[in-house]
């Protein structure tokens, strides 16, 4: 994960300020969809789901730096080194890769994560098996640097294989779990070839020039792949990031970052979609940012479109300010949170909420806090959330419109000023009945409402905006 923009005009909340950052319109047209009536059938159940959970964990959680971009000598800021030797890029990429040693991630506890996610409402989660620095957090026969080698102390504990604890952790609570994996991989010489220093994020040799290198990477990416869909139980998704690993008739030359791809950098990923989903009926693969048939949803970054989106696609957000552990974080306010998945349900789409252990294999305690705050407010009001399509006009200024078929919901998005209920309250919503009900969700008392031009203006109770008082997002049942 970093920067990888793709194409939507994006905003943050309608209560916030815009994103400095702006990008072309999403082409929907570019979308694929599947026809595989089984992938049909768990993206359908994906997008009913709602709310997910991403974790980014790696060696790199030892120095508190970004997941693994520190290496990838390029000039930008997310790429600034900090640690030994960063005067040196060799001397630094050294030490980085002696991390591997000093991994011990003690208070490893999956079933801990997996309680508090499912009482937030979470229930689906993807976790990064391996990132760009190669450092695989499950038990490859690909490579030695991995957790499970006898390099890492952690190798001696019973549940040192990870990827697999976690997964187990997550099914057995009912999640659908996916596996993050990257694309690219910066410790494996067939990709950085020690021949040619790397003067990018991309593969440091031409791929037509050098065939059979370029093949063995190829293989060592497709057998690692399949060792992820044949030896770790059920997966529902095969989650890929570093979308610059891509054949060059897929590189969109009106993206900024996939104008600076040098080669063809093709992993064939027909075969990897067909030997995932020979092992795994169903899987949804999600090839990021590169548009067509491996990429059954799309995964804006940081970022959530302005509008209602016709096809499947999900925003991957952090809970703080960095996808990796940093020992300070800022996590955002439960009350934001919850607004940012109401708004994005809205317009279609699905949150994936980035929360990142630390190197003694915990969390912060304050994010135990806000999944437990967000939980509170999905107890009452997950009825608006789960299952529901959304319903014009979508967003239209503080109010989010979902349906379920039969029940209309109006949710409600207060400003940071707002404490309580307006005690009459205009809804942007024709009635089609005259004898619709209509009430908060959290209370059983029907409200009274009157039709006003093509809008349902209801009469809120003194003592329920009281009772309501506070709550980060209201929600209006109308049925």
């Amino acid at each position: 994960m970093k920067y990888l923009f793709i194409g939507f005009v994006i905003a943050c909340m309608a209560s916030g300020p815009v994103l400095a950052q702006q990008h072309s319109e999403q082409n929907h047209s570019k979308y694929v969809w599947p026809k595989d009536s089984l992938v049909k059938k768990k993206l359908n159940q994906w997008q009913d789901i709602k709310f997910g959970l991403l974790m980014h964990w790696g060696t790199y959680s030892q120095w508190g730096v970004v997941e693994s971009w520190s290496l990838c000598p390029e000039d930008e800021g997310w790429c600034v080194r900090r640690g030994p030797e960063s005067g040196n890029w060799y001397g630094y990429k050294k030490a980085y890769e002696n991390l591997q040693t000093t991994f011990n991630p003690t208070r490893f506890n999956p079933e801990r994560w997996a309680t508090a996610a499912k009482a937030a409402g979470m229930k689906y989660m993807i976790f990064t098996t391996k990132h760009h620095d190669g450092f695989c957090m499950f038990d490859t026969k690909q490579t030695d640097y991995k957790i499970t080698s006898t390099k890492s102390p952690f190798a001696s504990n019973p549940r040192s294989n990870v990827t697999k604890e976690i997964l187990g952790a997550f099914r057995h609570e009912g999640f659908m779990v996916g596996t993050y994996f990257s694309k690219p991989d910066w410790n494996t010489e067939s990709y950085w070839w020690p021949y040619f220093p790397p003067k990018d994020r991309n593969v440091s040799y031409d791929p037509k020039k050098y065939p059979e290198l370029w093949k063995k990477f190829s293989d060592f990416s497709y057998n690692q792949i399949q060792e992820l869909m044949t030896g770790y139980g059920k997966v529902d998704i095969l989650w890929l990031d570093g979308g610059w690993v891509r054949p060059a008739s897929t590189i969109d030359s009106t993206v900024s970052w996939q104008r600076t791809i040098p080669y063809s950098q093709d992993i064939d990923m027909g075969r990897i979609a067909g030997m995932g989903r020979q092992n795994q009926p169903g899987l949804l693969v999600v090839d990021r940012t590169v548009s067509g048939e491996f990429e059954n949803y799309v995964t804006p970054e940081q970022q959530i479109p302005d509008h209602y989106m016709p096809i499947p696609w999900e925003s991957c957000l952090t809970m703080g300010d960095s996808w990796s552990y940093i020992p300070k974080e800022n996590f955002k306010p439960a009350r934001k949170l919850v607004q940012m998945l109401v708004d994005i349900v809205a317009k279609n789409g699905n949150m994936l909420l980035n929360i990142a252990p630390g190197p003694d294999g915990e969390w912060h305690e304050e994010a135990y806090t806000r999944l437990a705050e967000i939980g509170a407010w999905m107890s009452v009001n997950g009825e608006s959330i789960y299952g529901t399509k959304p319903l014009a006009p979508y967003r239209q200024n503080q109010w989010a419109f979902t349906t379920n078929g039969k029940t209309r919901y109006a949710s409600y998005l207060p400003t940071e000023t707002e404490t309580v209920l307006p005690a009459a309250i205009t809804l942007p919503l024709t009635s089609t009945v005259s004898k619709e009900t209509v009430t908060i969700l959290g209370t059983k008392q029907v409200l009274k409402w009157k039709k006003v031009g093509n809008t349902m203006e209801v009469s809120v109770p003194e003592k329920l905006r009281q009772q309501l008082a506070g709550k980060p997002v209201w929600v209006f049942k109308i049925g």
